[in-house]
């Protein structure tokens, strides 16, 4: 055994060994080598010196050639979203299928309370359905107006394991919260050992922009890039940032799509500032030509999908450290849907299904085809997303004692993403024709193998509602540091 990563003596200890995963190169982030894992009770046991025996007679999968990860750990996934007359159409067994096929073992979703509805009743409404899954799921709460019940919730869901909030800067009238309540829930949940995660766009600037745009009869999906500019970004992450600093409270901005946004929150770290930037898959990888072509409604979402040039000055920070996860914010909406009403981008469905494409499309752009690390990719896909959720060191690694969650790549074979191929419940993905280079080819949750050799050989939803630990603070166990690289 490995010092230092092994659960187990030299022989695996008395524990009975279920699983073997031989032959392949474990990538963990910060390290990867030659390794066996061994697989006890659904966790990790030990990683083994190559061809170490294994006391009695447990299943074997051959890695030779391949890539052993930890499953991928997605911070932003919508679930059967209600937004306006629209709801995405997946379920947590259709979302967590197609979050298997695609290499992801954990979703973090949104518990989004509709008009009228307290934000605990949407998590307690939302947590029951953690048990459809092929895969496990935790939860982020939602404020969008403060009364005085606020406290006493957000301490009750904290208790509960429930210790991100998701807010919003933009949607009047349905999800926006104004400065207070940002304010007032930043300041409640510092002192509960939480954290905000939000969604930055300045409404004030949107909605002039899009006023405009309609007067001169450009407000379609094929103007989705004009309708919300990125200084509507950068305005709200100066503002937001700055409140999160009058509170000494920690931070976390979702789906950042520009240089200028993450290098923001990047000055506020070196600060001093606990402030995280996630970016999504698709900000990443395509850009706003997508909106010339025969379908644009199938590319809105928000914030819009930018020009290449700002793709690739946000691509770079992925290799600067700047960037903290990597998520997909997966929203399951299909072609009808967003035809819809594509002719005004102010009352469409937005958003991309993108759970299952997610590590494919990353991995092919930045780790085959750039050359970023698979460990820094282990660690923006897995490892750092288990943490700014609560969840490491259960999820987003293959030390011992982990859940044994195993994500089995080809980091060779070339592929053509088709809509036809996927497993999301819609009938288009936005990496339709694509070519990628690498595929996780057999996944493994909690010890049980799912899929292998690309196919569904164990459909029995078995998922568990995630609670999550405080992130900082008396009584977690260990402090988010103000690094953006939180693994290292």
């Amino acid at each position: 055994m490995f010092p230092g990563r092994s659960g187990a003596g030299a022989d695996g200890g008395h524990a009975p060994v279920d699983l073997v995963v031989r032959g392949g190169t474990v990538v963990e982030a910060g390290w990867s080598g030659p390794a066996d894992v061994f697989v006890s009770a659904g966790r990790v046991l030990a990683l083994a010196e190559p061809g170490a025996p294994a006391p009695g007679a447990p299943d074997e999968i051959d890695a030779t050639g391949r890539l052993v990860m930890p499953g991928g750990v997605d911070p932003h996934c919508h679930v059967g979203f209600t937004s306006g007359d629209f709801t995405s159409l997946d379920d947590y067994l259709q979302c967590t299928t197609a979050a298997v096929f695609g290499g992801t073992t954990t979703i973090v979703d949104f518990a989004i309370p509709r008009p009228g509805q307290a934000p605990a009743d949407a998590v307690y409404a939302q947590r029951a359905k953690a048990e459809q899954g092929l895969c496990d799921s935790a939860l982020h709460a939602c404020v969008t107006e403060w009364d005085d019940t606020i406290p006493d919730q957000l301490g009750a869901l904290v208790a509960d394991g429930v210790v991100t909030v998701k807010m919003f800067t933009t949607y009047r009238d349905e999800t926006m919260a104004d400065e207070d309540t940002i304010l007032r829930t930043m300041a409640t949940l510092r002192d509960l050992g939480g954290m905000v995660v939000i969604h930055c766009e300045a409404n004030h600037i949107i909605e002039d922009t899009q006023a405009h745009c309609a007067a001169d009869g450009r407000i379609g999906a094929a103007d989705m890039a004009r309708t919300r500019p990125e200084l509507a970004e950068t305005a709200s992450v100066a503002e937001i940032l700055a409140i999160a600093e009058s509170q000494r409270a920690p931070v976390y901005f979702v789906h950042q799509s520009t240089a200028e946004a993450v290098e923001l929150v990047a000055a506020a770290r070196r600060r001093g500032l606990r402030a995280y930037t996630e970016s999504v898959a698709h900000h990443l990888v395509l850009d706003d030509a997508m909106y010339d072509g025969e379908h644009p409604e199938r590319f809105v979402c928000c914030p819009p999908l930018r020009p290449r040039d700002a793709v690739s000055r946000l691509g770079r920070h992925l290799f600067t450290g700047e960037i903290t996860t990597i998520g997909s914010d997966h929203c399951c909406y299909d072609t009808a849907q967003k035809q819809s009403r594509s002719g005004d981008v102010r009352v469409m469905p937005n958003g991309l299904p993108g759970v299952e494409t997610r590590l494919p499309v990353v991995f092919s752009a930045y780790v085959a085809g750039m050359g970023l690390p698979a460990t820094r990719f282990v660690e923006l896909t897995a490892a750092n997303p288990a943490r700014v959720n609560g969840l490491y060191p259960r999820k987003g690694t293959l030390l011992p004692g982990a859940d044994a969650d195993i994500a089995i790549w080809d980091p060779t074979t070339e592929w053509t993403i088709t809509s036809d191929g996927l497993h999301m419940a819609t009938d288009y993905t936005p990496y339709e024709g694509m070519r990628v280079t690498g595929r996780p080819e057999t996944v493994v949750v909690g010890g049980r193998i799912v899929v292998q050799d690309g196919r569904l050989t164990d459909a029995t939803p078995r998922g568990r509602h995630l609670p999550a630990r405080r992130l900082y603070g008396p009584g977690a166990p260990g402090s988010l540091g103000r690094s953006s690289a939180l693994s290292t």
